[in-house]
């Protein structure tokens, strides 16, 4: 059946139209056939209609549902308007996607909500990337831009056009910051900065509020981004167009100006700013009118602030900002000059008018010109000049079109000076322009701007319509595909309409020249010219003051209301005058009378356009706005022409700026007007589905036979396949790369895969079910079987059951029972015995093997027995000893220091008692004195009361003698008795001032005492409080005073107890003088060994001088010295005199063998004799050494004994003498072998007799050890013999009492004693010193024994360079790391640290390591890219590290060394400041190693993970549309899994081979498999494709090899599995069922490790890739992201590809000797010298 005969049969969905939802799903119920009048249909609610298939076109199919959702409009199988409707709501409104494709064009609606899209990561993901990789993003349009820029080294455009609100502005400003990101240079970012920092200043000056936009751009904008030849910006420039002037004197209600005048406002109380006068917005005329001066949401002073700081980066003064500022405040101003009235024919304004001053002031003008002009206008005859006065409304109208005119100049006057700030010099390499302009607009009432803006819209899709129409050319080409040509829509007519000579805008141009012209004349010429005679020109039916034009997007119909005027924008020319004579110089320079300057432009773009454009030739037209605009236009026009274009279509959802809502009305409107359905329309018309072969061999390969697929070229098979299943080949078009499919062909293919999945479903189901049933048949009839047996058993049973077969079957079980027992036991029997026989002679042979074997073994046993205990006991004795010695030491210590403490404190408490006593002395002294004043003053008090009472006496005898006489005195009585009152008077007075004197002194003196009185009694409080304490203190004393007197008293008893059982233990000791005969037996037995040894050498010097003076009678000396070399001497000093002197002596042996072998025949027989003789005395002294030994093991133990008894002080005096006796011996043994030595340091005649002497000696000493050691092996069994006896000397706690008790005189016993055992052990060193030089010199053939050496590499400071250039900058790793150890380099460089450390060099020292550092940077720095290069590099940085931390002699770093890398330790510096530079090189190192390994890995993890299908029958490819994906034009180079396999292993092999340490090996893993982790994530979050339960599957699977890659290295512990989580739930969440609240609770529950966001992007993602599976429905994502709701986490939707774990160096000890390491030749280290 073709698919047009199945197009309209039952269960089929359609469109239908819809008054409300534009377009409406509904199900065909019966099949439609030709003829009938109506299609039965059923709509989604369940209601059934009729839909009449006459007279129109019956209606659209629906696509399937597996096609629905695409990111590409052109992949849906039908297109048409409903299906693209239908798919821009699914992803919108339901699946949150704002980004959708339409073949070449973006389509982006505005979601009215911050989306976390647009971040660095998102951009970082984008970067690279081809289009149809990645879920479609305005970062795709600009990354595809920015390629072909690069590679084809074509300019490039991207044009943004949309209605207002629709987010064009916002959308080019993130393409451009895009721009700014991939192309950002560290040497010059400041350029994309200053780039960026244009936005805002234009958006400030250009963008205003308007009733659909907060932030609506009122001019068109394009901007050049310019590039170098390395595609880094270097500049930029702008080009404006149509600015709307009119807003700046005019705004409809609820909108406002220009956003920079109310963020002045918002500015105005800024201390800069308050000479503009400026206050709130709604005090001028110009930024009150709309009624809404604020805008929620926003804040004007912060942005004037961000405005302000844009300024400055891009280099712009303050000067100039407050010049610009002062412009913009002058316009408000002017805004409020208040204009008056005066009649009906004139007006005026005042002088006065507050405004109107500081208008004037802040441009330098003259008040009263200003005022003139703002009312007159001048007019210019012939013959006169008149001025004519202006009604208030043209006042008015010059005073806006002045404000208008000001503000126009001021924004492009700012535009080029932001053209100049990115400006650049030289010549650029290309460029990317971004065109943001306004898109198709009618409203209610449209003017002049929307008739520019329309004309402008119909350029811009003529152009966009031939480049569509292009590039479907060459896709056929290309293909070679037969062309057919395909209609679509041509706009020329209307642009011919409206630019064409005598069109609409010249009649315009033209009416504006004649002096009387008026909008109502042009409108009549438009009818007169255009009305019947064009058929897309309409003159209105009820309306002669307005036009109706047919544009491509819908009819407008425009008032000509102010056209003129609007074209014109003129000044009248008295106030452009009066704006010259400004002194303020912008003003100036703003109406100065210049030429029009040519384009910055023009020499830039030299190809033509496609089509002669129509350009006026008159003087007087190019001054119009039109003909400006329309010169404009032409050049952007030629510009775009000679790019290429990339189309962002920037829709809005709805009028309510609600987010996410979805106004099907509204869309449609703008999806006719921006051109996207025509680009539908002319795909629909040709081939728009469009396949790779591989992409429809994937897809349908379950449509394909076996015989088809047996042909193995995927190409013939598509073509079998496709010529089976599709009869008519037009319908189909085989290119060379793909097949192109017609309108619905897609979805006919889609409904025959689905119908051979279900039917195979159906088998799958049937055989399944049947299976089941099988098996639940099988056991229901197993089970009745089991019953249906049991129940005819015991029914036989019931039935057969008697007494006499009971009997007898009960006598035939008896009869078996012991039958079958007799022949059990006889079987039994027979075995048992064959056992036991087999037994006995395993057992036989096993003892007599095992005696065997003790016999072997007895002997050894109780040896090592006896040998352990006597070793065991020995190292327990000296252990025991020295934690005694400590413990006495410290308990001894202790006591002392609480001794010293308890004296300081006291001595600390009677100098307190001594202060306190001599202050209370003193107080007492200060109260002694106190008191005495008292008495002072109570004396005096007396005194004056007895002068007092005298002087009263003395009165009274006054008065009597007064009344004596008075009666002689009557005559002068009354001049007496006045002199008497008078006097009277005088002396009461006196007296009461005496009495009030003296009662206020002694009120004082009173006060005073009791003061004193009161601060002596809180002294003495005091004082009493602190004796108090005193006293507690001395108690507390006394009281510790007691307890230490009751320790030392426990300690004196504790002491008498231990001297009691020292004599206890004297008693015992008996035996120690027997001990002491023993010793003086073997010290006089040891004397005469050493009699015999020297008289035995004495007899050997004798005969070696006699023959060493024959050879030196014809041997000159000094011919041997001087034959020695210096190396040779350096030999000989290094281990004392008697080596150098031996050493010179093989040295001259050898000499005097090589010269005189002549005369050796003669002496041949002498010396095999002296030989014989020094072999077996070789062999003496080995013995010797043994028997040395053995006597040094037996004072160990005597020394043991010793130290257990030294408590008896008796013994003290004699171990003394015989020390120092021992000492005396050993001084003269060496004094006497410092005087042989110095003896034979120039006589070799004496050297032979020193060593017969020598051997003389050693030879009566082995004999003397025999005896001795046989009487130790005595006294060692009597001691056994006592402790086995049960009288052991001590007891543990005996011993530690008595240790206890120990006096110094016993540690210096031991002391001495040490001391022989060195010295004992010194001599026997010398012993074989000599042995070792006296076989040397009698080898006929000496051979060179192995040299040892320090483990230092020396060489001279002036051969630095060249180790630094051998070593470090020419060493290639790649033999190195495999032919030698790790970290050979670092090693070498160490030894030679230590050479210089051994020199004690510190400017050698630090030169070196300074050398090394700079060429370990120097040669990371040459190979940057070099994988193998840093590998080797980071790990000789941490072997150097380690080495420098292993012998830096610190503790924490030689917990593992041996001890002869202990004594390899740096002795002379400490290196830790080297450390952390070194330190901090490695990390840069590690960091560099990353980059590179991330940028080898990162292309081939995307296919590899996501793109690659290992897993068969998974294959999830759909169509993709226009947007091919890059992976699916080809896979035979495609990355797989397996080559991220491979590279890891790549990585782990190379670094293991460079010896890097195995913990930091799991840090580098741990880091790349977060990287894996992350960008896999990151590419599943864009790729919508991808997002599918199959793609789950698959991502799963290779987790699982990842896990297995890591379980093959042994890299489980390095949490490298951990950083993978995320991806392991992305995963899961693909694979699990998204339909139940349980589903949801279980999702919120096992999503732990990705955000909320994240989940809800994978949901809303969540495509299906057939029928079987189901979308997942918006109600349950709500649920998901109600149940995420509690989640504190702001983690962003993207994870950070950049993020480094920390790193940690691990220390390891290197367990390589530094004495055994060899240099490879290959280094070409020569010049070192191993020590």
């Amino acid at each position: 059946m073709c698919p047009q005969d199945s197009a309209n049969v039952a269960y089929n969905r359609v469109w239908i139209p819809d008054p409300e939802e534009v377009w409406k799903s509904a199900e065909i119920v019966q099949d439609y056939k030709v003829g009938d009048k109506v299609l039965r249909l059923r709509l989604e609610d369940g209601t059934e209609l009729e839909y009449p298939s006459e007279p129109g076109p019956l209606p659209p199919l629906r696509n399937p549902d597996i096609l629905v959702g695409e990111n590409d409009l052109t992949a849906l199988s039908y297109l048409h308007e409903p299906a693209v409707l239908h798919n821009l709501r699914v992803r919108f409104a339901e699946a949150r996607l704002i980004y959708t494709y339409s073949g070449i064009i973006l389509v982006a609606m505005n979601p009215y909500k911050q989306l976390p899209i647009y971040g660095d990561a998102i951009i970082h993901a984008y970067s690279g990337q081809n289009m149809g990789d990645m879920d479609p993003h305005i970062f795709a349009v600009a990354e595809e831009a920015y390629k072909q820029m690069a590679r084809n080294n074509r300019n490039q455009s991207v044009i943004v056009s949309g209605e207002s609100g629709a987010g064009k502005t916002v959308s080019a400003r993130y393409a451009m910051r895009y721009f700014a990101t991939v192309s950002r240079s560290s040497s010059n970012a400041e350029v994309e900065d200053r780039v960026l920092a244009s936005n805002p200043i234009t958006e400030a000056v250009g963008n205003a509020k308007t009733t659909r936009n907060d932030n609506s751009s009122r001019f068109g904008k394009y901007t050049e981004i310019s590039f170098d030849d390395r595609n880094q910006i270097i500049g930029a420039n702008m080009r404006t167009y149509l600015l709307e002037k009119s807003r700046v004197v005019f705004q409809s209600e609820n909108e406002r100006n220009y956003h920079i005048f109310y963020q002045l406002c918002a500015s105005a109380q800024r201390s800069e700013f308050r000479h503009l006068k400026l206050g709130p917005a709604e005090e001028f005329h110009y930024t009150r009118m709309g009624g809404s001066a604020v805008i929620e949401g926003v804040d004007d002073g912060a942005d004037m602030v961000e405005t302000r700081k844009t300024f400055t980066l891009l280099g712009f003064r303050e000067d100039f900002q407050l010049d610009v500022f002062t412009v913009l405040a002058a316009i408000l101003h002017l805004g409020n000059v208040q204009v008056t009235a005066a009649g009906t024919e004139r007006s005026s304004v005042s002088e006065d008018d507050g405004h109107l001053k500081v208008f004037c002031q802040l441009l330098g003008l003259e008040c009263g010109q200003v005022a003139q002009w703002l009312c007159h206008r001048k007019i210019v005859t012939t013959s006169e000049t008149v001025v004519k006065p202006m009604t208030r409304p043209q006042a008015i109208n010059a005073r806006d079109a002045l404000a208008k005119k000001i503000y126009a100049h001021l924004f492009d006057f700012i535009v080029d000076r932001i053209n100049g700030a990115l400006g650049f010099s030289g010549r650029r390499h290309s460029f990317i322009g971004v065109l943001d302009i306004y898109g198709f607009e009618t409203f209610d009432v449209n003017s002049f701007e929307q008739f520019c803006i329309n004309y402008a819209n119909e350029k811009l899709q003529q152009q966009f319509n031939l480049h569509v129409f292009k590039l479907e050319q060459e896709e056929y080409m290309k293909e070679d595909i037969p062309w057919t040509l395909i209609d679509f829509y041509d706009n020329q007519p209307v642009i011919d309409l409206i630019e064409a000579k005598m069109g609409i805008l010249e009649l315009l141009d033209e009416e504006c020249l004649l002096p009387h012209g008026t909008d109502e004349n042009w409108l009549q010429k438009l009818y007169n010219n255009f009305v019947n005679k064009n058929s897309l020109f309409e003159k209105p039916r009820m309306s002669n003051t307005s036009f109706i034009i047919q544009h491509f997007a819908d009819k407008v119909e425009y008032q000509c209301e102010g056209f003129l005027a609007k074209n014109r924008d003129t000044v009248y020319e008295t106030l452009v005058e009066t704006m010259r004579a400004s002194t303020f110089h912008l003003c100036t320079n703003f109406f100065q009378e210049d030429p029009a300057p040519s384009s910055p432009f023009s020499s830039a773009i030299t190809i033509k356009p496609a089509k002669q454009v129509v350009k006026p030739n008159s003087k007087h037209l190019r001054t119009s706005v039109g003909s400006k605009f329309r010169s404009s236009l032409a050049l952007l026009m030629e510009t775009l022409n000679a790019t290429t274009p990339h189309y962002v279509r920037c829709i809005k959802p709805n009028d309510q700026k609600l987010p996410f809502e979805f106004d099907s009305t509204r869309i449609v409107q703008q999806l006719r007007a921006c051109g996207v359905l025509e680009t539908i329309r002319i795909s629909a018309q040709s081939y728009p589905s469009r396949w790779t072969y591989i992409e429809f061999y994937s897809r349908y390969g379950i449509l394909m036979t076996r015989q088809e697929l047996a042909a193995g070229d995927k190409k013939r098979v598509c073509m079998a396949v496709l010529h089976r299943l599709i009869q008519d080949s037009n319908q189909y078009q085989l290119g060379k790369t793909k097949i192109f499919f017609r309108a619905g062909q897609v979805a006919y293919l889609e409904k025959l895969r689905l119908d051979k999945l279900r039917q195979a479903c159906v088998v799958v189901q049937k055989w399944v079910r049947g299976w089941l049933q099988r098996r639940k048949f099988l056991r229901t009839r197993h089970a009745a079987v089991v019953i249906q047996r049991y129940f005819r058993g015991q029914q036989t049973v019931r039935k057969a059951v008697t007494a006499q077969a009971l009997k007898e079957a009960w006598a035939a079980i008896v009869l078996q029972r012991h039958c079958r027992g007799y022949l059990v036991r006889s079987l039994y029997q027979l075995i048992r015995v064959a056992t036991i026989t087999i037994q006995a002679h395993a057992r036989g042979f096993l003892a007599r093997r095992r005696y065997r074997k003790m016999l072997e073994e007895h002997k050894a046993v109780i040896l090592q027995k006896h040998a352990r205990a006597w070793l065991a006991r020995r190292r327990f004795q000296s252990i025991r000893r020295l934690v005694l010695n400590i413990q006495l030491a410290y308990r001894v210590q202790r006591l002392q220091k609480k001794l010293e403490d308890q004296n300081r404190e006291n001595h600390g408490l009677v100098e307190k008692l001594t202060s306190l006593a001599a202050l209370r002395a003193s107080d007492t002294e200060k109260v002694q004195k106190l008191e005495l004043e008292l008495e002072r003053a109570a004396a005096q008090r007396c005194s004056s009361e007895e002068k007092d009472r005298r002087y009263r006496d003395a009165v009274e005898q006054k008065l009597a003698m007064l009344q004596k006489h008075n009666s002689e005195l009557e005559i002068q009585k009354e001049q007496i008795q006045l002199k008497l009152q008078e006097k009277t008077q005088e002396l009461e007075e006196k007296m009461d001032n005496l009495t009030k004197q003296l009662f206020d002194d002694v009120q004082r003196e009173e006060r005073q005492r009791a003061l004193l009185e009161k601060s002596f009694e809180l002294k003495a409080q005091d004082y009493e409080k602190q004796l108090q304490s005193l006293r507690e203190e001395i108690r507390a004393l006394q009281e510790m005073k007691a307890q230490l007197r009751q320790e030392l008293e426990e300690e004196r008893v504790a002491g008498d107890s231990l001297k009691a059982e020292v004599a206890r233990l004297s008693q015992q000791a008996k035996t120690i003088s027997e001990f002491e005969k023993e010793i003086e037996l073997l010290q006089t037995q040891k004397i005469d060994v050493e009699k015999l040894v020297q008289s035995q050498k004495r007899e050997m010097r004798e005969k070696m001088s006699k023959v060493t003076r024959q050879l030196l009678e014809s041997y000159d000396i000094e011919d041997v010295r001087s034959r020695l070399s210096a190396e040779d001497l350096e030999h000989l000093n290094e281990d004392g005199e008697l080596w150098f002197a031996y050493e010179g002596l093989k040295k001259a042996t050898r000499v005097l063998e090589s010269h005189f072998q002549s005369q050796k025949d003669s002496y041949e027989k002498e010396i095999e004799a002296l030989n014989f003789k020094v072999v077996h005395l070789s062999q003496e002294i080995n013995r010797l050494q043994r028997l040395f030994r053995e006597e040094s093991d037996v004072h160990e133990s005597i020394r043991h004994e010793v130290t257990r008894l030294t408590s008896e002080n008796m013994m003290i005096p004699d171990f003394k003498q015989q020390i120092s006796e021992l000492e005396k011996q050993k001084q003269d043994l060496e004094i006497r072998l410092q005087e042989q030595t110095e003896k034979t340091k120039g006589n070799p005649e004496e050297l032979w007799d020193l060593l017969s002497r020598e051997e003389e000696e050693e030879g009566t000493q082995r004999r003397a050890r025999d005896a001795q050691s046989e009487r130790d092996a005595k006294v060692e069994e009597r001691l056994r013999g006592q402790q086995e006896a049960g009288e052991p000397l001590k007891q543990p706690s005996e011993t530690e009492g008595e240790a206890s008790q120990l006096p110094l005189e016993n540690r210096d016993l031991e002391e001495e004693l040490d001391m022989k055992d060195r010295v004992i052990k010194k001599l026997q060193d010398q012993v074989k010193t000599l042995t070792k030089t006296i076989e040397k010199a009698q080898d006929t053939h000496p051979s060179s024994g192995p040299k040892e050496y320090l483990g230092m590499l020396q060489y001279q400071r002036e051969d630095e360079a060249k180790l630094i250039q051998n070593l470090i900058l020419d060493l290639k790793p790649r033999g190195v790391v495999v032919n030698m150890m790790p970290g050979l380099p670092a090693h070498i460089l160490f030894m030679c640290v230590r050479y210089a450390d051994a020199q004690d060099d510190a400017a050698m020292m630090r030169s070196l390591l300074d050398s090394a550092i700079s060429g370990i940077k120097q040669v990371v720095k040459e190979h940057l890219e070099d994988f193998e290069m840093l590998s080797f590099w980071l790990s000789n940085t941490c072997h150097f590290l380690n080495c420098l931390k292993q012998y830096s002699g610190e503790e924490e770093f030689m917990k593992h060394n041996s001890p002869r890398q202990n004594k390899n330790c740096l002795s002379n510096f400490d290196l830790s400041e080297h450390r952390q530079i070194l330190s901090d090189v490695a990390i840069r190192i590690y960091h560099q190693f990353i980059i590179v390994m991330e940028n080898n890995i990162q292309p081939i993890i995307v296919p590899g993970m996501l793109e690659y299908e290992s897993l068969q029958g998974l294959s999830g490819l759909k169509p993709t549309g226009f947007r091919k994906r890059s992976s699916s034009i080809d896979d035979t180079d495609a990355y797989t899994m397996t080559s991220v396999l491979q590279q890891l292993s790549y990585f782990y092999s190379t670094m293991c081979q460079s010896g890097l340490d195995a913990e930091l090996v799991r840090q580098v893993v741990k880091q790349l498999f977060y990287l894996i982790g992350a960008v896999t994530l990151n590419s599943l979050f864009l790729r919508k494709d991808m997002c599918s339960c199959r793609k789950g599957m698959q991502i799963r699977c290779n987790i699982s090899y990842l896990e297995e890659w890591l379980k093959d290295k042994n890299l489980q512990a390095s949490t490298a599995k951990d950083t993978l989580e995320p991806l392991s739930q992305v995963a899961w969440l693909l694979q699990v069922k998204k339909t139940t609240d349980s589903d949801a609770q279980e999702i919120a529950e096992r999503c732990t490790s990705l955000s909320a966001v994240q989940v809800i992007k994978i949901l809303n993602s969540y495509t299906p890739i057939d029928d079987f599976e189901k979308r997942v429905t918006p109600s349950f994502v709500r649920k998901v992201q109600a149940l995420l709701s509690g989640r504190d986490d702001s983690a962003p939707l993207m994870l950070d590809t950049k993020y480094l774990f920390p790193v940690t160096f691990p220390f390891s000890a290197s367990p390589h000797a530094l004495e055994l390491l060899q240099i490879p030749s290959s280094f070409k280290l020569g010049f070192l010298r191993r020590l």
